[in-house]
């Protein structure tokens, strides 16, 4: 009941521990449970034999030899870690088990208990790529019960952890274990077992530790350090410019749907392949307007017709545009309009000399309108062209009257010929009496030539 109550006090001591730092989520812990052997032979001390006392060589005499081993066929040792950092952590652990051999002397089964704790510095972060393979070394001190006996020791430890993966490891190592009184026995301890690691805090729950964890409050991935991949395109929520699309690494993680090289944020036309000069969008007829925009993407044209080209309806090269005669062939130099040539105005004249008047007045006879339609019809052809009608006499009568006669002959072919569709802006009339002759005034076939109208063009 004795060795009972001191396992049970060991017990306590241990996972005591546990509960007092399990809140302190920056450190994580780790529980060790396993079997221990007990073996005082190769100690360098005096040993006891049937004989009685013998010394042996030094440390570590028949060191393999099992035969000098005590052990328990049961879980008879336990034990609580607590990483400090910077590859130091603290063991506290127990043992128990059961003396039947002590040097090589068989005795009667004597209970063994112990206690330890130990500051261990492990070897992992230091072996680059093996992660798995985790040796370490430590120094310490305890205190074991032999039966009713009991002695504190100096501790030296080695051992090696190989995990498995994150939280589980296969753990085996010794401890030589010298005690400070002479008359005590010195011992060596072996242990094997399982150690289970705990004790990070997962705030997210997705299995990344807090202190490991970049998005703390939002379960991710392990591969993205505790970061979440909403659109799984392998590049973490935190760094992806558009997390529910799936993109490439190229366009911080948006998509390119059409391939063209402009992300699908940045492009006006997503689903068809344009270039950057147009957002993103095409250009089939390479205008300089984008498609969507061009009321003919086929054909190349201006902005300010829409994109489309503009029409010359009347091929003169001049375009409808700029054509102030867009529906008559002209030139470029009279604006698209046809050019008044020199026939034309001698034709003109010759129609217009046949215009006659009542006698003594201004009203145009009825013989007239052949020569006035053939005059309209030419007007006609010319509509961007200004005129002016010029009234002349013979010298018969007085100079002022036969100046008012001619300026009221000219101005009646005037509103004769805007009456009948000539805009009024494009003629002017005038009267010059018998100042501008074109024959002699001796003469009646003179008189009769000075007797006239003429319409001439406006330069």
């Amino acid at each position: 009941m004795k060795h009972l109550s001191k396992l049970t006090f060991l017990l306590i001591l241990v996972f005591g521990m546990t509960s007092v730092q399990a809140q302190d989520e920056n450190n994580p812990w780790a529980i060790f449970i396993g079997a221990n052997a007990v073996d005082f032979f190769p100690t360098g001390s005096d040993i006891l034999t049937p004989d009685g006392y013998i010394s042996y060589k030094g440390i570590g005499d028949n060191f393999f030899d099992i035969d000098n081993w005590n052990y328990v066929t049961a879980v008879s040792s336990v034990g609580v870690t607590r990483y400090i950092g910077e590859g130091f952590s603290f063991e506290a652990s127990g043992s128990y088990n059961r003396i039947d051999r002590l040097g090589e002397v068989d005795t009667d089964e004597v209970s063994w208990i112990n206690v330890d704790g130990t500051i261990q510095y492990n070897f992992k972060n230091l072996i680059n790529g093996h992660d798995w393979f985790d040796p370490f070394l430590g120094v310490g001190g305890g205190y074991y019960w032999l039966d009713e006996e009991g002695a504190g020791t100096f501790n030296a430890n080695l051992g090696f952890n190989f995990w498995l993966n994150e939280q589980f490891a296969i753990t085996i190592d010794t401890n030589y274990k010298t005690a400070f009184e002479d008359a005590d026995f010195d011992v060596f301890q072996h242990r094997l077992g399982v150690k289970f690691a705990f004790g990070g805090k997962d705030t997210d729950g997705d299995g990344v530790y807090d202190k490991n964890d970049e998005c703390p409050d939002t379960p991710g991935l392990e591969e993205f350090n505790g970061c979440p991949d909403t659109d799984g395109d392998g590049i973490a929520d935190k760094d992806d410019a558009c997390p529910d699309t799936a993109g490439l690494a190229e366009f911080n993680g948006c998509a390119d749907s059409d391939g063209d090289g402009i992300d699908d944020t940045k492009d006006e036309c997503p689903n068809e392949a344009g270039s950057e000069a147009m957002n993103g969008c095409p250009d089939s007829d390479n205008d300089g307007i984008a498609d969507k925009d061009d009321d003919c993407p086929n054909e190349a044209g201006p902005s300010d017709n829409g994109g489309c080209p503009w029409p010359d309806t009347d091929g003169d090269g001049v375009l409808d545009k700029d054509d102030q005669c867009p529906d008559v062939a002209g030139t470029a130099a009279n604006n698209g309009c046809p050019e008044v040539t020199e026939e034309v105005q001698n034709e003109l004249n010759d129609y217009a000399k046949t215009i006659n008047f009542n006698t003594g007045k201004f009203s145009i006879s009825k013989d007239s309108e052949e020569a006035l339609a053939a005059i309209l019809a030419i007007l006609d052809e010319y509509p961007n062209s200004k005129f002016t009608v010029e009234g002349h006499t013979d010298s018969v009568g007085s100079a002022k009257n036969n100046k008012r006669l001619s300026e009221a002959r000219a101005l009646s072919v005037k509103d004769y010929l805007v009456s009948n569709g000539v805009e009024e802006f494009r003629l002017s009339s005038k009267g010059y009496g018998e100042e501008q002759p074109v024959a002699d005034n001796s003469t009646r076939s003179g008189r009769a030539k000075n007797r006239r109208v003429e319409i001439n063009l406006v330069k």
